[in-house]
């Protein structure tokens, strides 16, 4: 008779198979969900059209950040830029040791003006579109005539709230399990039924609202129905994409740019930035000059969705920073709308390839979607759930009574807009050392933006100790679909390398883009997918029946990251 197997404990603590269980990435352009055992996620458009009913408000989220009306101060401050830009290119050595030169935009304007659309085929109608609501790519099927509304659930990283109709929170979770449900269902192929019996790791941004946290833990497990599941931070997933212990993790999305120095699978809370730019803002700093230039496809919109898409694959197919491309280059590009025909257009293009992609490191280019600021974490409310929270701790566990009353401790986030230094009235409390306060805000003068190099420099300097920002220097891994421009790595290399402070200068200054050969929008996804396969990652999942008896408590006791 055989000995009795033995029996590792409950099933919670056992390793659960990986095509069981879902990774979800959500960001402000794309959704990216799929089984921690595939090679790569489903990749959705992170939009859901709902038809308006008859007589209803209108509200259309626009597939790129909306520019702002074009005044004559702004028109001044964005020309200044791009000659900044401009002269910068002018006094760059190509490779072969002669001076780059630049093509008057004139003189592209004029060969521009004489381009004409060639017509190379018959194009398709419109799609028929029969339901109500339509989901991820699928939107671009719906003719923007249609009444239908479109909503994004997230913007700049973060949950989409607006006053306009389906900007509650309510409305974007409503949103959201809309867009991730069909997914799982259509894409994955998995029944909503069957959720129960599978494990969800959704990542979420390093700069985080708690309150927000709850929501989607309650969507995951209540809504969803998934079995089990955890929170994971992007920059973390990032490093262990990567397969990179520390690091300095810059992560260039659609609408922001977060960055964050990882240490061990920890995120450290001081030096968390997020900016609100990304791949996004600089499409439409291209649209601008391209337009500047006479773009021969006079009818572009930013209102229409594939001109959008249009207008972002010209970014990914024509924009570099390669020093050695110079002179006007001819480009050939098709716009195909259902219901009209197929176009072929001739564009010749100058420095605008080049230029804006740069708008990342010259920021005030980025003034054409609107003033911009940059988030760093900050000490959040409590909630009535986990009373024996740090902030109680902080209550009553004071050494002196010298807390400065006026300091404002319910704001989730700081912008980092005020322009006197403020001190940590909380410095001489107990607790400091496990949340360390609200951190220092940095000095920017209002509607001002930090550029790419300067907030990796601020962000390590924000770092506890000489040995970790010296670690964090020979270490800086870039993800995001934004850093897809060929050549941009090497631009911050060079720029970093002129300022880094000469304590801090290791032998090598290592820039990290495409680890394993990931595509670098999808480290962050896999990131989290090894993660949840680890043998440590067993103590991390909450099931249902936990969150639902102790709610946010169990959240802290058991997240990844400190809370």
């Amino acid at each position: 008779m055989s000995a009795p197997a033995h029996d590792p404990g409950p099933e919670q603590f056992q390793q659960f198979p990986p095509n069981r269980i879902i990774v979800i990435h959500p960001g402000s352009l794309y959704v990216r969900i799929g089984r921690a055992s595939d090679l790569l996620p489903v990749k959705q458009l992170h939009c859901i059209a709902r038809k308006r009913r008859p007589g209803g408000k209108i509200y259309r989220d626009l597939f790129v950040p909306p520019s702002i009306p074009k005044t004559k101060e702004l028109i001044e401050e964005l020309e200044e830029c791009r000659l900044q830009i401009s002269h910068t290119l002018q006094s760059c050595m190509q490779s072969n040791g002669s001076r780059r030169y630049a093509t008057p935009p004139q003189q592209i304007a004029a060969f521009n003006r004489r381009s004409l659309p060639e017509t190379v085929n018959d194009g398709e109608p419109w799609p028929q579109v029969e339901c109500d609501i339509v989901v991820g790519d699928l939107v671009l099927d719906v003719d923007p005539e249609l009444e239908y509304n479109v909503h994004f659930p997230y913007k700049r990283g973060d949950f989409n709230i607006h006053s306009e109709i389906g900007g509650s929170i309510s409305s974007v979770l409503n949103d959201l399990y809309t867009i991730w449900s069909s997914i799982i269902e259509y894409k994955l192929g998995i029944p909503l039924m069957e959720l129960v019996k599978y494990r969800c790791v959704l990542l979420i941004p390093d700069i985080y609202s708690r309150s927000h946290l709850k929501c989607l833990m309650s969507l995951l497990l209540k809504d969803l129905g998934f079995g089990h599941c955890f929170l994971v931070q992007e920059s973390v997933g990032a490093t262990f994409g990567a397969g990179i212990g520390s690091a300095c993790v810059v992560d260039i999305g659609d609408q922001k740019t977060a960055i964050s120095c990882v240490e061990d699978g920890i995120s450290h809370k001081t030096t968390r930035l997020r900016m609100d730019y990304g791949a996004g803002d600089v499409c439409q700093t291209l649209s601008w000059m391209f337009h500047k230039s006479a773009f021969p496809y006079k009818n572009w919109n930013e209102n229409i969705p594939r001109d959008v898409v249009l207008m972002r694959n010209l970014y990914q197919d024509f924009c570099h920073v390669n020093l050695d491309v110079c002179g006007p280059q001819e480009k050939t590009f098709l716009v195909d709308h259902p219901g009209d025909v197929i176009n072929k257009y001739t564009l010749q293009v100058g420095d605008e390839c080049i230029i804006s992609p740069l708008s990342f490191f010259y920021t005030d280019l980025l003034k054409i979607t609107g003033p911009k600021s940059t988030k760093i974490q900050n000490r959040q409310p409590s909630d009535p759930e986990d009373p024996f929270d740090a902030e109680f701790l902080r209550e009553t566990g004071r050494k002196r009574e010298t807390v400065d009353p006026t300091a404002n401790e319910n704001q989730q986030f700081e912008s980092v807009n005020e322009n006197q230094p403020t001190g940590n009235a909380d410095e001489d409390i107990v607790v400091d050392t496990l949340d360390g306060g609200p951190g220092d805000i940095v000095s920017l003068a209002p509607g001002q933006v930090l550029g790419l190099d300067a907030a990796i420099l601020q962000s390590i300097d924000r770092c506890s100790s000489e040995e970790l920002k010296r670690k964090m220097y020979s270490s800086i891994l870039i993800v995001g679909g934004g850093v897809k421009v060929h050549g941009l790595n090497l631009w911050l290399q060079n720029r970093l390398a002129l300022q880094i402070p000469y304590t801090y200068k290791t032998e090598q200054l290592e820039i990290v883009t495409s680890p394993k050969d990931i595509d670098p929008a999808s480290t962050v996804w896999k990131g989290a997918a090894v993660m949840s396969c680890l043998e440590s990652a067993i103590e991390l999942w909450i099931n249902q029946s936990e969150w639902t008896k102790f709610g946010l408590k169990i959240l802290r006791e058991r997240a990844p990251f400190i809370w």
